[in-house]
C-alpha cells in the first residue's frame, strides 16, 4: 500500500494579508519537499483562512499538491456545498480530498456553525447521499434539513468521478457513518491499537450495507510537538483523550513522530496528515526538519491519484 504524508496548516500562517504572507511560502515548501498535500481545517472563528478560497489559490500556485480539507456539513446547503467542492475538484484538475466533520462544540464556533451538537451526525447522514447523487450529473430532488429543493441538476461537476469523501470520529455513531456512507476514514487522538479496532467496526458497517472501503483509505490525522507541552496543552489534551495520557497521542520530535507513524502502518493505515500543536516559529524550517524525519516513509512518489 501507498503511504502518503500531508500536513495540516493552522493558526495566523497567512498572516493579515494571506497573499503577502507565509502561506504562500508554506506551499512551495511543500511542493518542493515533495510532501503529498496540504490540509486546511474549516474553523469559522479562527484565524486560518477559509480552506475552499485558500486552496483554490493554492491549487493555482503549484500543480504539484493534493488539496486536503476537513470540512463543515452542518449548517450548509447542501447544494451549495456540492458546487463549491465541485468547483474546486475541476479547477485543479482532480486534487481535492475531503473528510467531513461535523465541526467543534466549544464557543464561539459552536454558535458560528448553527446547529446543534446533537444533531450535526444526523446532518451528515442526509448530506452525504445527497451529494453523491448531485456530483455524479444526476437530478436531484429533496425536501429536508439540508435543502429543499426540487430538480436540481449540478454544474461543473467533479473532475474526480466519484469524488470521494472520508469522515473521522471515534465515537460509535461515527464508526458506523462511515462504513455506512464514506469512503475512507482519518481519526485523531487514538493510538494503533484503537485505529484498528475502529477500523473493525467501519468494515463490519460498511458490509452491512453492502458495500466495501478501499483498504488504502484508512489514515489518521496525527498532532505533534517540537518540545515538551506545558500544562495548559497537555490538561487541553487530557480533556478530549478518552482517558489516555496525553504523552500517548501526541508524539513529542521529529523521531517519536517516526515511531508513531511506523506503528500505524504496522496496522494498516497508510494516509497521515501531520499537525504542529503550536504555530512553528519559521513554517518553512519546520517543513524541512518534518521531511528529514519522516518523508522517506512516504512511497510511491507523490502525483495525486
Amino acid at each position: 500500500m501507498k503511504v502518503r504524508i500531508g500536513v495540516g496548516v493552522s493558526g495566523d500562517v497567512a498572516g493579515p494579508n494571506p497573499r503577502a504572507g507565509g502561506l504562500g511560502a508554506v506551499v512551495d515548501a511543500l511542493a518542493d519537499l515533495r510532501f503529498d498535500s496540504i490540509w486546511l481545517p474549516e474553523i469559522l472563528t479562527a484565524s486560518t483562512p477559509d480552506p475552499a478560497v485558500a486552496l483554490a489559490w493554492a491549487a493555482a500556485r503549484t500543480p504539484k499538491l493534493k488539496l486536503g480539507t476537513t470540512c463543515l456539513v452542518p449548517g450548509r446547503n447542501v447544494i451549495r456545498l456540492a458546487k463549491s467542492l465541485a468547483t474546486l475538484d475541476a479547477l485543479s484538475e482532480g486534487r481535492l480530498l475531503l473528510t467531513f466533520v461535523p465541526g467543534l462544540a466549544v464557543a464561539p464556533e459552536r454558535a458560528a456553525i448553527g446547529p446543534e451538537p446533537k444533531v450535526r451526525g444526523a446532518l451528515i447522514d442526509e448530506a452525504l447521499p445527497l451529494l453523491r447523487r448531485l456530483w455524479a450529473g444526476e437530478e436531484v430532488s429533496h425536501h429536508g434539513a439540508v435543502g429543499d429543493f426540487d430538480g436540481v441538476r449540478l454544474a461543473p461537476l467533479p473532475l474526480q468521478q466519484p469524488l470521494e469523501p472520508w469522515l473521522g470520529g471515534m465515537a460509535p455513531e461515527a464508526l458506523r457513518r462511515c462504513g455506512e456512507l464514506a469512503d475512507g476514514w482519518l481519526p485523531a487522538l487514538c493510538t494503533p491499537e484503537e485505529a484498528a479496532a475502529g477500523r473493525e467496526v467501519i468494515d463490519r458497517a460498511a458490509a452491512a450495507a453492502g458495500r466495501s472501503i478501499d483498504p488504502e483509505h484508512f489514515g489518521v490525522s496525527v498532532g505533534y510537538a517540537t518540545a515538551p507541552l506545558s500544562d495548559a496543552a497537555l490538561a487541553a489534551l487530557a480533556r478530549r483523550s478518552r482517558g489516555h495520557d496525553p504523552a500517548e497521542l501526541v508524539p513529542v520530535g521529529h523521531a517519536a513522530l517516526r515511531a508513531t507513524l511506523e506503528a500505524f502502518v504496522a496496522v494498516g493505515f497508510t494516509k497521515f496528515v501531520l499537525r504542529p500543536t503550536g504555530q512553528p516559529g519559521d513554517w518553512v524550517e519546520e517543513l524541512k526538519a518534518l521531511a528529514e524525519g519522516v518523508l522517506d516513509l512516504q512511497t510511491g512518489g507523490s502525483k495525486p491519484g
